[in-house]
Order: C-alpha cells, then sequence, then structure tokens
C-alpha cells in the first residue's frame, strides 16, 4: 500500500528529455515507484491529461525575514515552489549582535524594500551566530523547504561594528574572523555565500551597504572559506560601475571574477539588459564563458520576463508622490485620497505643479526614481497596464504614451486617470531591465545560454512594487504555449531549468527530478487551465504591512515532501517543509 499514487500524468522528469505518461507511486515521502498500473494507496491524484513536475527550486529569493515568523511562504507556493534559497545579495538577519538589530532591518527595509514596522515586529531575533539562525528557522514547520545563504552585509557589520557602515576596508584580522564564521555557517548547513556590490542598493536611510565597495582582497579571503569542503555556491550582484567607464567596469569584473576563483565553487551572478547600457549583457555572458573556460562553474541568473516595477497609490512608488498637493493628502486612507483626487480642481491643481525630489538623505527611495519622474515623457513609452490575464510582453503601442497621443491628452493626465481606476487600486507596470527593445527577443537569448539559470524572483522582497516570485508560472504558461511575438521554449527544458537544473547548481542530491529514490517535491498541473492572475495588494504582513500578491489557476496539486499542501489553489494546511541544511552528507562521509 502505497501512501499516494498520482496516476496517468505525463511525466517531465527534470532532465529536459521528452515526458513519460506513467504513474508516480509516494511512500513515507519518497517517490517509491514509476510505471504504469501501481498498486493501491491511500489518496490517488488523477493526473490524466496533466502534466506532473518536481517541486520548483528558487534560487533567489529574500524570506530572512519572512522566514522567522510565516509557515505559507506566499507567493513563492502559490506558484509550484517547493524549496526556496534566501540570503542573496548580501543582505540578511544573521549573524547578528542585540545592539544591530536596527541596522539590519534598516538595510533590508531599503535594498529590498520591505517595510521596516514588519520587520520590527515579526523578526523573533532568537539568534545571534548563523548556526543559531539556522537551529531557529528549523523549529517551525512550514509549507516548503528553505535553504540560506551566508549574507555578507551583516558578517560584516558582527565582525566590523560601525567601520562596516561607513565602509571602511577590513583588515587582515576582520577578513580571517569574516572567513571563520562563513566556514562555521556553512559547516552549520548554509548553502553558500552571497555578496552585494550594486550601487542602486542602499538602506532605508540612503546609505550604502556595507559590502558594496569591498576590497578584492576581503572577497577572496571570505570565499577561502569553502577550501576543502565539497558543497556550496557562492553568488554575487553588481552593477559592474557601468556608469563609471570601461576602465572600471573591467575591474570590477576582475574582482567578482577572483571571488568566485578563490571559493573554488559553483558561482552565480545577475544579469540583465539595461536600457543606459543595453549591450553590456551580451559582454558579460562572454566574460562568463571565459571564466568557465578557466574551470569556474559560472551561471548566470536570469528572469525569464522583464525586471519591473509596479506603480500604484498603495505601492512604494507612484508619479504623484513628489508634487506638493499629494504631499497635502499622502496620509490619508486610500478611498479619501482618490474622492479628493477625482475632483476637477484637485486634478488641475496638481497638474500644475511640479515634483519634488522623491530620494536623498534619509529616503530609501533609490536616485532612479527621481531620474524616472525628470524624464516622464519617455519613461512612460514603457508604462502599460498589465490586463487580465496580465501580459507582461505588450508593444509599443499599448504604452501609456501612445494611449495618451491617441487620446490628445498629456501623458500627466493618463497616467493620474489610469492610477484612479479600479477606486484607486490600479497599477501601471514599468519593465525597467530587460525591455530595452520593448520585447523578449533578447530575454530568450539570455535563458537558452548554456550557463544560464532560472533566477531573479526576489520572492519576499520588492513587496510594494513587485511580485516577481510568480515568474515559475510565467516560465510555463507564457514561454511554452501563450507567446506570440517571438520564439518560444520546448516545455521540457522549461521544466528542467525549474528544477532538475537548480538542484545540480545547488548541489541537492535528494530533488529536482522524478526519479525512484528522490523526494517527493511534485507538482500536478493542468496545463490548459494554468494562467496568471493579476498583483494585487494585500495587508497581511506584521503591522499591518502590505504586500504585492499574485495567484494562479491550474495547480492540480502541490506536494512537499509527499504531503499535499496546495489542492487546486488552497493550502491544505500539510507543513512538511523545513530547513535544508547543505553539505550535511558530505560532512558525515568524510567523518
Amino acid at each position: 500500500m502505497f501512501d499516494i499514487v498520482i496516476r496517468g500524468g505525463m511525466l517531465h522528469r527534470g532532465d529536459g528529455e521528452a515526458p513519460l505518461e506513467a504513474d508516480v507511486a509516494i511512500r513515507d515521502g519518497v517517490i517509491a515507484q514509476i510505471g504504469t498500473g501501481l498498486g493501491p494507496a491511500e489518496r490517488e491524484i488523477d493526473a490524466k491529461g496533466q502534466i506532473v513536475t518536481p517541486g520548483f527550486i528558487d534560487i533567489h529569493t529574500h524570506y530572512d525575514g519572512q522566514a522567522s515568523w510565516d509557515d505559507e511562504l506566499r507567493p513563492s507556493i502559490d506558484h509550484g515552489v517547493t524549496t526556496a534559497v534566501m540570503g542573496n545579495c548580501g543582505v540578511g538577519f544573521a549573524p547578528v549582535r542585540e545592539a544591530d538589530h536596527d541596522k539590519l532591518i534598516k538595510l533590508m527595509e531599503g535594498v529590498e524594500d520591505i517595510p521596516g514596522t514588519a520587520l520590527y515586529e515579526g523578526l523573533t531575533w532568537d539568534w545571534e551566530s548563523f548556526p543559531d539562525y539556522l537551529d531557529a528557522l528549523a523549529k517551525m514547520p512550514r509549507t516548503i523547504d528553505i535553504a540560506a545563504m551566508v549574507p555578507h552585509d551583516p558578517l560584516r557589520v558582527y565582525v566590523m561594528g560601525d567601520r562596516a557602515v561607513f565602509s571602511e576596508p577590513a583588515n587582515d584580522d576582520d577578513i580571517a574572523e569574516m572567513r571563520r564564521l562563513t566556514r562555521e555557517a556553512l559547516q552549520a548547513g548554509a548553502i553558500g555565500f552571497a555578496t552585494g556590490r550594486s550601487d542602486v542598493h542602499k538602506t532605508a536611510d540612503g546609505d550604502w551597504t556595507p559590502s558594496s565597495e569591498a576590497t578584492r582582497d576581503e572577497l577572496t579571503g571570505i570565499a577561502k572559506a569553502f577550501e576543502g569542503l565539497d558543497f556550496g555556491v557562492v553568488q554575487a550582484v553588481s552593477d559592474f560601475n557601468l556608469e563609471r567607464g570601461e576602465q572600471d567596469f573591467d575591474e570590477e569584473w576582475q574582482i567578482v571574477a577572483d571571488y568566485a576563483k578563490a571559493s573554488g565553487r559553483p558561482f552565480s551572478f545577475s544579469l540583465m539588459q539595461r536600457d543606459f547600457a543595453p549591450e553590456q549583457w551580451v559582454k558579460l555572458t562572454e566574460l562568463s564563458e571565459k571564466l568557465k573556460q578557466e574551470g569556474v562553474d559560472a551561471r548566470m541568473q536570469v528572469a525569464p520576463r522583464a525586471i519591473g516595477v509596479f506603480l500604484g497609490f498603495n505601492c512604494t512608488f507612484h508619479p504623484f508622490m513628489g508634487y506638493p498637493s499629494y504631499k497635502t493628502i499622502a496620509d490619508l486612507p486610500l478611498a479619501e485620497r482618490v474622492a479628493k483626487m477625482k475632483t476637477p480642481e484637485f486634478k488641475a491643481q496638481i497638474l500644475s505643479e511640479k515634483t519634488d525630489k522623491v530620494s536623498g538623505p534619509g529616503s530609501s527611495v533609490p536616485p532612479l526614481a527621481d531620474l524616472l519622474l525628470e524624464h516622464i515623457e519617455f519613461v512612460a513609452e514603457k508604462f502599460f497596464q498589465l490586463g487580465n490575464p496580465p501580459d507582461y510582453e505588450q508593444p509599443p503601442e499599448n504604452s501609456l504614451a501612445a494611449k495618451a497621443r491617441a487620446k490628445g491628452v498629456s501623458i500627466y493626465e493618463m497616467i493620474y486617470d489610469t492610477l484612479l481606476e479600479r477606486d484607486g487600486q490600479e497599477l501601471i507596470y514599468l519593465p525597467l531591465y530587460n525591455y530595452t527593445e520593448l520585447n523578449y527577443d533578447n530575454v530568450l537569448k539570455m535563458m537558452e545560454h548554456p550557463q544560464a539559470l532560472y533566477g531573479l524572483s526576489d520572492g519576499g522582497a520588492h513587496v510594494g512594487t513587485v511580485c516577481d516570485a510568480s515568474m515559475p508560472t510565467y516560465m510555463i504558461t507564457h514561454w511554452t504555449r501563450d507567446r506570440e511575438r517571438g520564439r518560444k521554449l520546448d516545455l521540457p527544458r522549461a521544466i528542467r531549468m525549474l528544477t532538475g537544473a537548480q538542484a545540480d547548481y545547488l548541489g541537492m542530491r535528494d530533488r529536482g527530478y522524478i526519479r525512484e529514490g528522490m523526494r517527493a517535491d511534485l507538482n500536478v498541473i493542468d496545463l490548459d487551465a494554468l494562467q496568471l492572475e493579476p498583483p494585487y495588494m494585500k495587508q497581511d504582513l506584521p503591522a499591518g504591512g502590505q504586500r504585492l500578491l499574485q495567484g494562479a489557476t491550474g495547480y492540480t496539486a502541490t506536494l512537499v515532501k509527499g504531503e499535499v499542501v496546495m489542492a487546486d489553489g488552497k493550502l491544505t494546511g500539510a507543513r512538511p517543509g523545513g530547513l535544508y541544511r547543505a553539505g550535511q552528507d558530505v560532512l558525515e562521509a568524510a567523518e
């Protein structure tokens, strides 16, 4: 007698090969048998006419705070994700001294747009060291598995104190201690180490992040913590100093490359097309190929759609937030703001004004926001309404700028009226990166590269502007079924990018594939019914904080460790997920 048998589905096994029609039998959380006409089970799932996949693995999330209070881990669970890796980009909450709690909250609030009020109320802080943090996470059963990277920023603050915050270079003793603590974390089960070097990332006070200008010696010194360990990965995010010229670009790449080489482990970095350096991604691809030839398992994390933001009256940013008249009503409830803004007098007044700056000292809003406001007529060529079902790859004639020209009104009036739709809950989508040519042809080239990894969902982060944790569903629906503006991906390849390829990169030997003996982390999907729903704002974070969520239809069942955690879009109450500790089997074998 099996616990569960999934009968008659088309199995996409995570290897990129053609699907196989077969049953999957599960016993004790493991795939016990694959075949046809398998024996009886306590529960059966009819998958006839549907696909069965391994559970999706998301290598780039920021649930570091949320995981300490939330056992659901939405929105990732809504999109077939059964394992999420957090601690990316160098931000997180361990190791930490009590005196530095505030520093790390402001860092996460600024870099990842997670409400500080929610973090202040939600974080349990029952840890100091990184092993303590892992132990605290392991206490809570949850819907899915989580794994944690050692984040550079809190590690630097823990070792260097205020010297880290003021971007002082680490000395030899600092580097040795960071290396020791990283090694300790890896041996306790951390899945890797991550650093952040983006000029866009700022704290809630508008300051640079502690690790943003770490020296080559610091990065390579920490990376040597992996010496002799046959597990773990390293990750980096960087702008590669693209605004400072070619020489600085080359220097920054070499620092990151030396960091990867020093670790001796698989390495990945974020890759996207930026409008102000539209060919940089091509050069980075070539450099990644060269790095691989030099013996580094170098990968590029790519997103299956634009790296974009939502603008709205309930979002972190919208085009009128800096206007003097809007500031007089900014603290009112949404309904009251909307009622005021719908009056002809207020509309005329605000449209006659100019915006003040919204970034600067004491503001977590990045300077990019002011740049957008200064060039709104140009930027609005990339302002879109998503619609229902959401359309992320729309042609130029669908932009708000094009609609304003067709209607004979100013772009400011078009934006104003659009944001007031649906009682002020309408969202404008702005694809910042990966949409330079207003299509996804270059995104496809990135995804098809042999060194590409699916990534950059940022699940749990940018909650007031982004909901890209839905990208696994988009990967399947848009790229294998719905795309009309260019070539598509084969479904087996798309499934592999979400499953087996992720497990291989991370060194997870027990998941990512439908094979006998593997963990029964599985999705049963009605491909014909699979569809993203529009994003919406929900006020469900601690202290009344709000976040963007996005649902989907078509997931018949999601199983974690052999238990159904989602059925027809509803949580079942099962909590079989926990903490994935990397390398424990390797360490035990070595002993």
